[in-house]
């Protein structure tokens, strides 16, 4: 009997994986990495405000860390605009403006 018919042996010389399924498998697991965000007490979401409206007030550097699903987002700027009806800042950093949701804030230094 040839080694192909023992065992499992047809199976495992007959193995392939099509493209879709290789790319379905590399989704899922890309997903399975994803994380939660923290939730923020009162507290700490006071220290933020203050901590921007200083930086708003003395056109200080603030360093802030955004939340994103798959890695923590360090970015560093000074407050230029505060919208409290949108719940955002306006970040000057080195040479743009970019609009930061105080939702998406998850600490301050």
């Amino acid at each position: 009997m040839s080694i192909k018919l023992s065992g499992n042996g047809l199976f495992e010389s007959s193995r392939m994986i099509l493209p879709e399924h290789r790319e379905a498998w590399l989704a899922q697991c890309e997903q399975q990495k994803r994380r939660g965000k923290p939730n923020l007490d009162d507290q700490e979401m006071q220290r933020i405000s203050e901590v921007l409206v200083d930086s708003y007030d003395r056109s200080s550097t603030v360093d802030l860390i955004l939340f994103n699903p798959f890695f923590e987002e360090p970015i560093s700027g000074v407050v230029v605009g505060l919208n409290s009806a949108r719940c955002e800042i306006k970040l000057m950093l080195e040479d743009e403006f970019r609009w930061v949701s105080l939702a998406e804030i998850v600490s301050v230094n």
